[in-house]
């Protein structure tokens, strides 16, 4: 018996696929490698480049590695580009998603943990944000996620698929193995260290004048191992019979812009220019997750969580790994 990861070349998913065979757990990785990179992801793993939506190819990975959880990472993940080229996103995210639901189900798989965002919620009514504030995403992107979840909930009803749908905030950080790595790349914390490293000039602070105590956007970071830890302790949820859940990943606290760049500052020694822009349309001033549900269900904890932690591991990583997944 063994769990396919889909996506699992990819940032989230490789940390995924790295803890869960370090638990003992057999995996099989699916990726199409659009964006993931198939050196996160050991020789040693079954590995299949692909679509989620290939009805024939998910067919014969359940059967021949007899494929009883599903851990669904597999998605286009741009806000700016949703907007963009929003076709392109309900082809991959949903159309595609569906495809492979029913590909699962024909199987006789009825256990999947889905990977999706807080964009679901759009701008939030309140803030902690928890499971039960308003659905109302600003973006196909969150569209995309949202409607999988009401898929989810629905083929719960109809078909008896147990799943648990996870709401992350920001991730960040890396393992010893695995880090970020994405082109291009729209997350602060690498962009700082880019910045940090040399190889960029500054790093752009969009709002200065938001009502927080610095006049910059907050945001809730975790760690990209507890955010891994999350996916499997929901795994194990669903394994002991539990109910189908939605439920947010974040720490319930949160950094603004500037607070990281500082913060990185003293993990690197490294002066990081910032260059101060304008707000970007849609941007709100703080998003932190009420994390209170995870931590009842689930006895999920963050334990790395902690700003210079995420920091630090994440600027080892890039020091080890100059040039991402692509060799040196």
């Amino acid at each position: 018996m063994a769990i396919l990861v889909t996506g699992g070349a990819g940032y989230i998913g490789s940390v995924t696929v790295e803890r869960l065979e370090a638990a003992g757990e057999s995996v099989v990785v699916l990726d199409a490698l659009g964006r993931g990179h198939r050196e996160a992801v050991t020789r040693e793993t079954p590995f299949y480049k692909g679509q989620v939506g290939d009805r024939a190819l998910i067919a014969k990975i359940v059967a021949e590695h007899k494929i009883e959880s599903c851990v669904h990472f597999a998605a286009l993940a741009y806000v700016g580009e949703s907007v963009e080229q929003p076709e392109k996103y309900f082809e991959n995210n949903v159309s595609q998603g569906i495809a492979f639901l029913g590909a699962l189900l024909a199987a006789g798989v009825r256990r999947f943990v889905f990977s999706s965002t807080a964009a679901t919620y759009g701008e939030p009514e309140r803030v902690p944000i928890d499971e039960e504030c308003r659905k109302w995403p600003k973006n196909p992107y969150g569209w995309s996620k949202l409607v999988i979840e009401q898929v989810l909930d629905s083929y719960d009803t109809a078909h008896g698929l147990k799943f648990a749908s996870l709401r992350y905030f920001n991730a960040a950080g890396a393992t010893e193995r695995c880090g970020e790595h994405h082109d291009p790349e729209t997350h602060l914390i690498p962009i700082v260290l880019a910045a940090a490293a040399g190889e960029k000039p500054d790093v752009p602070v969009f709002g200065g004048d938001y009502p927080t105590p610095d006049g910059t956007a907050i945001r809730d970071y975790v760690h990209v191992a507890d955010l891994a830890d999350a996916h499997i302790r929901a795994l194990e949820h669903l394994r002991k019979g539990g109910s189908s859940e939605f439920m947010n990943l974040g720490t319930g606290d949160g950094y603004s812009v500037l607070e990281v760049i500082e913060t990185a500052r003293r993990v690197t020694g490294s002066e990081i220019r910032i260059r101060k822009e304008a707000r970007r349309p849609g941007d709100p001033a703080r998003l932190v997750a009420d994390p209170a549900k995870a931590r009842r269900v689930l006895g999920w904890t963050p334990k790395m969580s902690d700003l210079a932690s995420i920091i630090g591991s994440a600027w080892d990583w890039k020091k080890r790994n100059p040039r991402g997944y692509f060799a040196s």
